[in-house]
């Protein structure tokens, strides 16, 4: 590939992981990229969040989702992160993430305009409740960590039936446009938008069988306007985060730098994976991931 060529198709890119790189210097620099009750940052701890954001960041240029089911779990079990933090410093690093994967659909137009404006408006309502809601909630972490077991259920399930089926059953529907009453969309975004709030997660996992299974929409415009409504709910439920003292800023921006990455080389390698068995591996692995947090809770050690 020539270098014009390379750099008109990751110019975007490119820029954008310029932007992270100095965001990064910055807190870095000025020592806002750590805080207390959260992890040090060091050499070790960085180069796994890293790793973390890319392996979120192909997951979803696998299998089109935001890779906060990813993120989330690994920050709290395995790095250490005290579910609140786990759980603002996620959803502050999916802003990156959804402005990265949402672009590539922007400028193809490859989403429904109509259903994004009603999902991420009412959205953006609901993140307003979930967020206060989670103010109430971020002293009883255990109790937190009960939602977000059984949240994690969904994304399990529904992956895991996906692979043992071998696709998405009753999802090949063509078009370019949802065809769903306004206040269907309004309600169910208002929904995915309590969610993000509550448990930081960007909405992905609930957008994209959402809107093939509930409004019966085209697979692929499904995929842009999912990302689409994303947008707005993870800029206003990170920032919402961040001003409340929940977003440990380092590990947010070295994950979406991670992300962005991940995701042009899951964009690279789909084709040489087959869709059902991705997703009854990471099914599986949400399963596992639901399983730990809900045993946690009724102090069941789950290894």
């Amino acid at each position: 590939m020539r270098l014009s060529e390379f750099w008109k198709k990751y110019r975007f890119t490119a820029v954008f992981l310029t932007l992270i790189a100095v965001a990064i210097a910055w807190v870095m620099l000025t020592g806002r990229a750590e805080m207390e009750g959260a992890p040090a940052l060091t050499t070790t701890r960085i180069i796994l969040l890293i790793v973390v954001g890319m392996a979120a960041g192909c997951l979803g240029g696998w299998i089109g989702t935001g890779g906060c089911s990813v993120m989330l779990p690994i920050l709290h079990f395995w790095l250490g992160f005290p579910a609140p933090l786990a759980i603002g410093t996620t959803l502050f690093a999916v802003i990156f993430t959804a402005i990265s994967g949402g672009y590539g659909h922007f400028i193809r137009d490859n989403f429904d305009h109509r259903a994004a404006l009603w999902l991420g408006g009412i959205g953006i309502l609901g993140v307003v409740l979930g967020s206060w809601l989670f103010t109430i909630l971020s002293a009883h972490a255990a109790l937190m960590g009960l939602i977000l077991g059984i949240v994690f259920l969904w994304p399990a399930m529904r992956m895991i039936r996906e692979g043992l089926a071998h696709g998405m059953p009753g999802a090949v529907k063509e078009g370019s446009s949802i065809e769903a009453p306004a206040g269907g969309l309004a309600a169910f975004g208002g929904l995915v938008g309590i969610l993000t709030g509550l448990v930081g997660l960007g909405g992905g996992y609930a957008l994209v069988p959402g809107l093939i299974y509930l409004f019966h929409a085209p697979v692929y415009i499904t995929m842009g306007t999912s990302l689409a409504a994303m947008v707005p709910l993870a800029i206003v439920g990170g920032v919402i985060k961040l001003v409340q003292g929940f977003v440990v800023l380092g590990a947010a921006l070295f994950m979406a730098g991670g992300t962005i990455i991940g995701a042009q080389i899951g964009a690279a390698t789909i084709k040489r994976f087959k869709p059902a068995t991705l997703k009854l591996i990471f099914g599986l692995y949400f399963l596992y991931v639901a399983v730990k947090f809900i045993g946690n809770y009724l102090g069941i050690p789950v290894w």
